[in-house]
């Protein structure tokens, strides 16, 4: 692989370590909100921010923890034959399958900027008591959409290097990014 590539893969891999791993506190703040929630509605007068508070932040967990999801290789594979293959071929599968999820990202970052863009032009609210602002979570939607076909990228790279037989160093592992880089 090209030095290039190889620079690309561990600066978008370290990027998405640290945004996932950032997100993961998040979960806390959920919990937060689910809390103040419970106890609002038990002794006095509900939040009406809570519901949508807590839909944002599932929203920005879910979406910013996904590039970081997929590096690690936690996210849900159909498994029928796939186990059977030799990793060069599962490289090879996974290098054409990858292309569709970057084509899909595409698609969907379109729309996404699409609407945030509509939604800071138009001061678009939601439709509820709290009326909160849809934008930011729009952003983040967008950023997190944006990580995620980078990753993707990265993720092609990868099985295309696994394919020649030349696999790059594991994402998972920092302190191995600069093992073989003199063997090609």
């Amino acid at each position: 692989m090209p030095p290039i590539a190889r620079a690309y893969v561990r600066w978008i891999d370290r990027i998405n370590r640290a945004v996932g791993r950032a997100a993961m506190w998040g979960i806390f703040a959920l919990i937060g909100v689910l809390f103040w929630s419970a106890i609002s509605k038990a002794a006095f007068t509900p939040s009406i921010w809570t519901l949508e508070a807590a839909q944002f932040l599932m929203v920005a967990y879910y979406l910013l923890g996904g590039p970081y999801s997929m590096q690690t290789g936690d996210h849900v594979r159909m498994d029928l034959a796939y186990s059977r293959w030799s990793p060069r071929t599962r490289a090879a599968v996974d290098s054409v399958t990858v292309l569709f999820l970057i084509f899909y990202l595409g698609f969907l970052l379109a729309g996404g900027i699409s609407s945030t863009i509509y939604s800071i032009e138009f001061g678009e609210r939601a439709r509820s008591l709290w009326r909160p602002y849809m934008w930011p979570i729009k952003v983040v939607m967008c950023v997190a959409i944006a990580l995620m076909a980078l990753q993707a990228i990265a993720q092609l790279i990868r099985n295309i290097a696994e394919a020649r037989g030349t696999p790059l160093p594991s994402a998972l592992d920092p302190a191995r990014d600069h093992v073989g880089e003199g063997a090609q």
